[in-house]
């Protein structure tokens, strides 16, 4: 898996909201023409890979796509349709900024409504100077605010979503990891329930990964996974101890300037954490570039997102003996109950 950055993860919801939001009216014009740009851009993957011109490197990644993708479909019983067979060169380093807020003195994010995905607790521009002009509008209403680049996104299965050379740089397992996890979006996805989504498609890819690995008989790297994903879940458990840590202190009653202290002080301590884990793993430590700067709310907000209803699927898919048509057909059900009762069997340990 790709860890370089949590918001490689936020990507499904917010692009599809920026063009529904578009259509209604309300969101910036940019989001459908950014959209529109990235489709007339797509190049079949098959026709990229027969170009002399088409370097051997990227002829080399594309293959491997096929590869996954394939895989995916046959293999993990993931949709059979367009999405992640074509290729598309978007000339900048991410497709989307994604802007993240939460009060100074809360756990809960600012959310944004839009049609068909519903609310989701980020705002996704194709420019970065519109993130930026964004942030700063909510940094001086008093928001605590994040902004995380975006190096793949899917549509939900509304268009044939391509690869872009913004993946182009990763592995074939970060590749499959993603295809994988966007895949998943697409079999099942409710609305007003990020938590939920990004769980299921963050079990979904782990599991995806372990087999497309097992299959090739590469139990090396299988075990480097492994280890990534432990460091991983180590970083993100420890995010979600300060989140909670937080929340009791913004409910404590305290004044705020000494609520302010208090909130440096849990910050400072989750960094000198994170630094002991550091020495310990090395250069190969997921989060560096969080930890290298001042983190706040609106930084934990997407790890709490994406995570917290893990452990919940994992159950689920160990109750069906690992069977995913099974499990698919568990998390269907899942799907169709009133939030509160979902969040009992998968979101509460």
């Amino acid at each position: 898996m790709n860890t370089s950055s949590i918001h490689v993860r936020v990507r499904a919801a917010a692009v599809l909201a920026a063009c529904a939001a578009c259509v209604s009216g309300c969101y910036e014009l940019q989001a459908a023409i950014g959209q529109a740009d990235l489709m007339l851009k797509r190049q079949p993957i098959s026709r990229v890979v027969a170009n002399p011109a088409t370097p051997a490197a990227l002829r080399a990644q594309l293959q491997e796509v096929r590869a996954i993708r394939d895989f995916a479909t046959r293999e993990l019983g993931l949709p059979d349709n367009g999405s992640y067979r074509s290729y598309a060169d978007v000339g900048r380093p991410y497709v989307v900024w994604n802007v993240f807020a939460a009060p100074e003195f809360s756990v809960q994010p600012k959310e944004w409504c839009y049609p068909i995905v519903g609310c989701v607790a980020y705002r996704g521009y194709f420019k970065e100077r519109r993130a930026q002009a964004l942030a700063a509008r909510l940094r001086e209403q008093g928001f605590d605010v994040a902004i995380g680049g975006v190096a793949a996104y899917s549509t939900l299965g509304h268009f044939d979503d391509p690869v872009l050379n913004t993946m182009m740089e990763w592995s074939d397992t970060e590749l499959a990891a993603i295809i994988f996890h966007e895949l998943t979006h697409q079999l099942l996805y409710v609305a007003d329930d990020a938590s939920f989504n990004e769980a299921l498609a963050t079990v979904v890819e782990d599991e995806g990964v372990r087999r497309w690995l097992l299959s090739q008989g590469r139990e090396g790297d299988l075990a480097a996974f492994l280890e990534e994903q432990r460091r991983y879940r180590r970083v993100t458990d420890l995010a979600i101890e300060t989140r909670t840590k937080l929340a009791a202190l913004y409910a404590s009653g305290l004044d705020p300037a000494t609520m302010r202290v208090k909130k440096r002080e849990t910050f400072a301590a989750a960094r000198a954490e994170y630094l002991d884990l550091k020495k310990e793993w090395g250069e190969r430590a997921p989060f560096s570039h969080w930890f290298d700067r001042e983190i706040n709310n609106a930084d934990l907000v997407s790890i709490a997102t994406y995570e917290s209803c893990v452990p919940g699927f994992e159950r689920e898919l160990a109750a069906v003996g690992g069977d995913l048509k099974q499990f698919f057909a568990r998390v269907r059900e899942l799907a169709r109950l009133p939030q509160s009762e979902r969040d009992a069997r998968v979101c509460v340990s």
